[in-house]
């Protein structure tokens, strides 16, 4: 007999699905999951059958394939399936034939899902893969996400059979005389998880025979401590990130005062694909001079003068050439346009805009970004001024610098600081006979 009312208490406690969902039960004809496809059909469930053929097991895999399409017609449910060439894909993409499996059926899940109308993904993952997944977490290095093993449900994705242990699933199968494929690849310690399996679980079983039920209550603490910290980060979040435009600052002084430390900025940082290693490197730079960048896939982060600048990443603007007949160019996400005028019209209070003296300009002109050795005479002073000195003392974040559009003469001299101020050399003065009005506007 099936374990129908253990089945659908699992489901309706964990609120995985409900008797109206649509249900795609990923099916490779291995135990687990044929049990998955005949518990659901047995419980009333609305489900459909997904194989995928990796072609990684020649003859065998494609006989699983046509195992799992008898099954779904004997149980009278919609079959889909597809192969894939995970060799290539794995080639092409530099990375393991596991990684490439999993990304490839993931993707394909989704896709199906979509496309006919699934509510929920059933993967049939049970209590012995958790214990598997924590200890694969914890060999190659986990936070405390890593310690709760697999979840129930996890967006679109459920896993209704985590109530049973692989022994329950085995004596299942045979009381019931249900047919299914042995992959034969689960019997080599080649790979990692099957290794856990064949050789270090039967270790720790000798310790403790009890192994599951440990397990089981370990997963709810680890998971209950999660909860606990994602509730301070989301506290953290609330009173420590301040957001400006597309940046967000972070307080140097009152993260130092975070116990723990560490564990604390990791959590905060980890959305943004900071990994362990870089949050090191940021804590042990807290108390040095400003300008040390850290960088994700995504994300920079400027240590400036009193916080932590955490933006998108941006590249940076590419130089711009201005030949006297162009109205107008971009620049970054800046547009700038640029007007003639005969009379010497001098504009004030519009650090958007500057109007200089036309007859100075030696075309063409340049719009680049901030460099090191950059200096200019600021308007109304007749000494020159480091461009990084005026940044500070317009607080330009360090970050900021290299979006800074500069407008510079053919003979290198830099005529405006856009947004800014004017150089000095080139204002309009009562000498002045013609004016080049040059216009900044953010997009």
């Amino acid at each position: 007999m099936l374990p129908i009312g253990r089945f659908t208490h699992f489901i309706s406690e964990n609120h995985l699905f409900t008797p109206a969902d649509r249900v795609l039960a990923t099916v490779s004809g291995g135990m687990d999951s044929v049990l998955l496809a005949h518990l659901l059909k047995a419980a009333g469930y609305q489900f459909g059958v997904a194989h995928c053929n990796f072609q990684l097991r020649g003859d065998e895999a494609n006989a699983d394939q046509a195992f799992v399409k008898n099954l779904a017609d004997e149980l009278a449910v919609p079959f889909h399936d597809i192969n894939f060439d995970t060799t290539q894909y794995a080639a092409e993409r530099k990375i393991s034939i596991q990684m490439a499996a999993r990304e490839l059926r993931y993707q394909w899940f989704s896709q199906i899902s979509q496309h006919f109308g699934y509510d929920v993904i059933a993967l049939a993952h049970h209590q012995n893969d958790a214990i598997e997944t924590i200890l694969l977490n914890l060999t190659r290095g986990t936070g405390i996400a890593g310690m709760h093993g697999i979840l129930s449900k996890n967006g679109h994705i459920v896993r209704p059979l985590l109530f049973l242990k692989r022994d329950e699933i085995d004596n299942i199968i045979r009381k019931n005389d249900i047919p299914y494929r042995e992959d034969s690849s689960n019997a080599s310690a080649k790979y990692a998880r099957n290794k856990i399996r064949l050789e270090v679980i039967p270790k720790l079983k000798e310790l403790n025979p009890a192994l599951e039920e440990t397990f089981e209550r370990n997963l709810q603490h680890f998971s209950e401590l999660e909860m606990l910290l994602q509730k301070r980060l989301d506290e953290l979040r609330k009173t420590l990130f301040i957001s400006k435009g597309d940046d967000i600052y972070i307080n140097i002084d009152t993260l130092k005062k975070l116990q723990p430390q560490k564990l604390l900025l990791y959590g905060l940082l980890q959305d943004y694909d900071f990994n362990e290693s870089t949050v090191e490197d940021i804590i042990s730079s807290l108390d040095k001079h400003s300008g040390r960048v850290f960088t994700s896939p995504a994300y920079t982060l400027v240590l400036d003068r009193k916080d932590l600048i955490l933006s998108p990443k941006q590249d940076e603007p590419l130089p711009v050439t201005i030949e006297p007949g162009n109205h107008e160019v971009h620049f970054g996400n800046y547009r700038l346009g640029i007007l003639h005028d005969d009379s010497p019209l001098i504009i004030r209070d519009n650090p958007m805009a500057a109007s200089v003296d036309a007859d100075l300009l030696i075309y063409p002109l340049t719009l680049r970004s901030w460099q090191q050795s950059d200096y200019f005479y600021p308007l109304g002073m007749k000494t020159k001024k480091k461009l990084s000195d005026f940044f500070i003392g317009f607080k330009v974040p360090l970050n900021g610098k290299k979006q800074v559009p500069l407008l510079i003469n053919g003979n290198g001299d830099m005529i405006w600081v856009g947004g800014y101020r004017p150089d000095n050399r080139y204002k309009v003065s009562a000498k002045t006979k013609k004016v080049t009005i040059f216009e900044l506007t953010k997009l």
